[in-house]
Parts: C-alpha cells; structure tokens; sequence
C-alpha cells in the first residue's frame, strides 16, 4: 500500500483530505527524510492499521531503518511527554511544574538521526495530541536553530492531514464492520 492506495480509501466527501495527501507527498518544503519522518511519526502517533501500513509502505522507499525507528520513537515518546506535560499545564496547581517528571526520555538526547528533524516530528505528534508546552517547546527549539516556519508549518500540516485520513479510515471501517 502507498499514499495513492490511501489516497483511494478516502470517500467522496473527504476529497480534500485526499487531494492535500497528495499535495504534501509532493512538498518541497522539507527535504524527503522531514516529511517521510512526520508522515510515519504521525501515522504511528494515531495507530489507525490501514495508514500506518499505507504510510510505512512508502515512507520505507525513502527512509533509513535508523530514521524509521526514530520517527516511530518521536510517536511513542510523545505519546507519553505529551500526556503529562500537558496534564501540568492544564492543572491550575502550578506546583507539579516544579517536581522532577521521572519518566525515562532518553531517545530525546540521541534520536538515531538529526536532532532538528526529530524536533519536526515531534512538533507534528504534538499537534496531533494537542499538547501546547510540547508544541511551544519543539517550535521553540525548531526557531533557535534556525528551522524556518514554513518548515514548522509543513510538519503541522502533515499531523493534521494524517490525523484526518486516520479519523476518516476508521470510521469508513466502523461502518464496513
């Protein structure tokens, strides 16, 4: 399966989410490794089978395994950081914000691929989890290196055309079942 296979899957009234697949399997904006890696990452983020094997189909024509594993671990430790760090910033007792997190995040020291990329990826999981601390904290760190906004703004797009293939998969699959 490819992103023109997932492409197919979408019904008529999602065109749109299937013309912007389109479009951003095209971007230039992101070199091919930043956009294959927030596709996967995305993809893996939301779990929904039939774009997560869409989307590794033809992000593996493109990426290292180094660079699939670490998109595929930008997923995983967002789906936690996320979760937290939003929960702190949610909470209106401020003191949990000073106390040590405890949670193992070592892949963010040593993703396996360069750290601005892996920022990307991140910074699209987290849109996609709706976590603002961690979006404020990649693009953060996206900005002081220099990563251009239209970059920040690709990766944004990607979470959240893949976020709504992966809604609409699974509710056309809901409905089949």
């Amino acid at each position: 399966m490819s992103i023109d296979a997932l492409r197919d899957l979408m019904p008529a009234y999602a065109k749109d989410i299937s013309l912007n697949l389109g479009s951003l399997a095209s971007e230039t904006v992101l070199n091919d490794q930043q956009k294959w890696g927030c596709f996967l990452a995305s993809a893996h983020a939301i779990g929904v089978a039939p774009v997560v094997k869409a989307i590794e189909a033809q992000a593996a024509t493109v990426l290292s395994p180094e660079a699939m594993n670490a998109a595929k671990a930008a997923a995983a430790i967002m789906g936690m950081n996320n979760i937290y760090y939003r929960s702190l910033h949610l909470m209106k007792n401020h003191e949990y914000t000073t106390i040590p997190a405890r949670l193992r995040m070592n892949v963010l020291a040593n993703p396996g691929v360069d750290k601005m990329d892996f920022e990307l990826w991140s910074t699209a999981v987290s849109a996609i989890n709706g976590c603002g601390a961690c979006l404020d904290a990649h693009e953060g760190a996206l900005r002081q290196h220099g990563v251009p906004a239209t970059h920040v703004q690709t990766a944004l797009r990607i979470g959240a055309v893949v976020h709504a293939a992966s809604r609409i998969a699974a509710s056309e699959a809901a409905l089949a079942g």
